[in-house]
C-alpha cells in the first residue's frame, strides 16, 4: 500500500469515499457533499487527509484534524475519518494507515489522538484496540450551534 496526501485535485475521488462512510451502518449519517467540499484540504490548520493506495489506485483515506487539549498537554488530534473500499479490507491497510497517521501526527507535535467508532463496528473496535487505543469510559457529546442535527 502506498499512502500520499491528499490535495483539493483528489476530491473527485475522496468524496464518493467518504459518502460511504458517512452512510454505512452502524449509524448512518446524511452525507452533505456541498457542506464537505473545498473546506478541509484548502486550509492546512484544520489538519490533513491522506490517500490510502493500491498501486496507483485509490483505495481508502485517513483524516486527522488537529485540536488543542489543556488535559493531553499541548496539541492533539482526531483521526476523523478512516475509510478502507470494502475489497480492499482485512488486508492491514488499516492497521497500516494507523501507524502512519501516528508517525505524522508526532512529527506534527501531537501528543494524543483520539478518535470514535460506532458502537457495534466490531472490526474497527478490534484495529484500535489492537493498535493501542483505549476507551476512557466517556460519553462524546455533541451541540450543534447552527441547529442542525445530522
Amino acid at each position: 500500500m502506498a499512502i500520499r496526501e491528499a490535495t483539493l485535485a483528489d476530491e473527485a475521488q475522496l468524496l464518493p469515499m467518504m459518502r460511504k462512510l458517512a452512510e454505512q451502518q452502524p449509524g448512518a449519517i446524511k452525507f452533505d457533499e456541498p457542506a464537505v467540499r473545498g473546506r478541509f484540504l484548502s486550509v492546512p490548520a484544520f489538519g490533513k487527509a491522506w490517500l490510502l493506495c493500491a498501486g496507483s489506485k485509490p483505495v481508502g483515506y485517513v483524516v486527522l484534524t488537529l485540536g488543542f487539549s489543556f488535559e493531553f498537554h499541548g496539541h492533539d488530534a482526531f483521526i476523523d475519518e478512516l475509510h478502507i473500499e470494502a475489497a480492499f479490507r482485512r488486508r492491514g491497510y488499516g492497521r497500516q494507515a494507523v501507524a502512519f497517521v501516528e508517525k505524522r501526527a508526532h512529527e506534527m507535535g501531537v501528543n494524543a489522538i483520539h478518535l470514535e467508532v460506532d458502537r457495534g463496528n466490531d472490526p474497527a473496535c478490534e484495529l484500535y484496540r489492537r493498535a493501542g487505543y483505549q476507551d476512557h469510559d466517556r460519553f462524546l457529546m455533541t451541540k450543534w450551534l447552527n441547529g442542525e442535527a445530522q
